[in-house]
């Protein structure tokens, strides 16, 4: 999949209540990816930055498909223990 126009914000999961789902491609604060701590999420739109995902105040970004890509193959998103 090609997700060039797509951009990405990260953000502290207190901001949840903040975004509007009509304006980004998430459908709701339940089905957002969040960190392994729970701590951040992220939400993604093409185009201009939506103004709630602008007004912000903890956010990180933008960031592009690739940088994004990368950003959640670390420990910060994915929990790498192994369960016995």
């Amino acid at each position: 999949m090609d997700y060039i126009d797509r951009n990405f914000m990260i953000f502290n999961v207190s901001e949840l209540n903040d975004i509007d789902f009509e304006q980004v491609l998430e459908t709701s604060s339940d089905t957002v990816r969040r960190s392994v701590d729970n701590s951040k999420t992220f939400v993604k739109w093409e185009g201009t930055m939506p103004t709630c995902v602008f007004n912000l105040t903890t956010k990180e970004g933008p960031y592009t498909y690739s940088e994004i890509s990368t950003i959640l193959l670390t420990s910060t998103w994915t929990n790498s223990s192994i369960e016995p």
